[in-house]
C-alpha cells in the first residue's frame, strides 16, 4: 500500500467496507456531499481484504463497519496492520461503548466515528485523518 499526496480531502479515494447496502450508500452520499466521489465498495471484511490486497494503491484511507458477518471490521483492521500499521483505517460503526473503542485503538485504528453521524462530522473526521497520515498537501 503506497501512500499518495491530495491537495485537498476532495482528492482522497476511499474504500468503504459495509454489509449493510443502504448503510453503504448514506456514507457514500454523504462523502459526496463534501466533494468525495472516488469510493470503491466491499459488502464485509473478506471482499474489503481481498480489493486490498489487489487494489490497496488505488484507495488512500478504509472506512469500515465493525459488524459484519463472514469477516468483520476488527478483523480486517487486524489482518491490514499485519501488512501495513500506518494505513489509514478509520472504524464507523455503533459501537461506543469504552471496551470497544480500547480494543479498536489497541488493534492500530486510526479514527473512529460513531454513528449516526453529520457530514461535517465525517469532513473533521477525515481531514484530521489524513492530515495525521501526512496524505494532505501542505
Amino acid at each position: 500500500m503506497t501512500k499518495r499526496a491530495v491537495a485537498d480531502i476532495n482528492g482522497l479515494k476511499l474504500l468503504v467496507v459495509d454489509d449493510n447496502t443502504e448503510a453503504r450508500e448514506m456514507l457514500k452520499g454523504m462523502l459526496s456531499s463534501i466533494g468525495i466521489t472516488q469510493v470503491f465498495e466491499a459488502k464485509d471484511g473478506r471482499e474489503g481484504l481481498k480489493f486490498m490486497d489487489s487494489a490497496g494503491d488505488f484507495v488512500d484511507m478504509v472506512l469500515c463497519d465493525w459488524n459484519m458477518p463472514s469477516m468483520d471490521g476488527m478483523s480486517l483492521l487486524r489482518q491490514l496492520r499485519s501488512v501495513d500499521t500506518e494505513f489509514p483505517f478509520m472504524m464507523v460503526t455503533g459501537r461506543g461503548d469504552i471496551s470497544s473503542v480500547a480494543e479498536a485503538k489497541n488493534a492500530g485504528v486510526s479514527g473512529y466515528i460513531l454513528k449516526p453521524y453529520s457530514p461535517v462530522q465525517l469532513e473533521t473526521k477525515l481531514r484530521i485523518l489524513a492530515s495525521r497520515a501526512n496524505i494532505l498537501k501542505h
